[in-house]
């Protein structure tokens, strides 16, 4: 039965939420194409918990929520913190999300192109966001002061998970509801 551990090992740690045992039967049930007892799935579980409570695992497997899902042990949570005031630093403001937004789909464009959109300054969204490596500088424009042309980087790409500039959504593929502002007048 160490193939059924293997596939709960691998159904746990793609569920973004705590998986139970029922979700875990449905899904191996269709799976294997034959009805999987509970009985066998419990067992599993309780064989993970005690393999990955043992302390060469920085993380065990616990019953959380309703469900199971793999968490990190208490010992780590020290470094854990760091890493998640670390990546909370990383995230987008708003501005900057104007910004990079306009610059993937008007690219390449100039910073006061971008600012004309926007109304407002851009430089410091365009720092950060050079800084965090989401644009690049794509050389310069033929226009007057040769103004610098941006766009986006392939770590842009990899940071929203699209493989090419095509994969963005396009205004078609939004509902219109979603573009309005204020309250409908019928």
């Amino acid at each position: 039965m160490d193939f059924l551990h293997k596939h709960i090992e691998a159904l746990v740690f793609c569920s973004s939420d705590p998986l139970g045992l029922e979700d875990m039967q449905k899904c191996l049930t269709e799976m294997f194409e034959s009805e999987v007892p509970m009985e066998h799935l419990e067992e599993a579980v309780v064989s993970l918990q005690e393999k990955y409570g043992a302390d060469e695992f920085a993380f065990a497997f616990e019953k959380s929520g309703g469900g199971y899902q793999f968490l990190t042990k208490p010992a780590y949570q020290s470094s854990i913190s760091i890493l998640l005031k670390q990546q909370s630093q990383k995230r987008l403001s708003t501005a900057q999300l104007e910004t990079l937004s306009i610059i993937a789909y008007r690219q390449p464009v100039t910073k006061s192109e971008v600012e004309q959109i926007r109304g407002v300054n851009c430089d410091y969204s365009v720092q950060k966001l050079l800084e965090k490596e989401l644009i690049v500088i794509k050389g310069k424009s033929e226009s007057l002061g040769r103004p610098i042309l941006y766009g986006t980087s392939l770590k842009f790409m990899d940071y929203f998970g699209i493989n090419d500039i095509r994969d963005l959504p396009q205004p078609k593929d939004f509902k219109p509801e979603e573009n309005e502002i204020g309250e409908n007048k019928d």
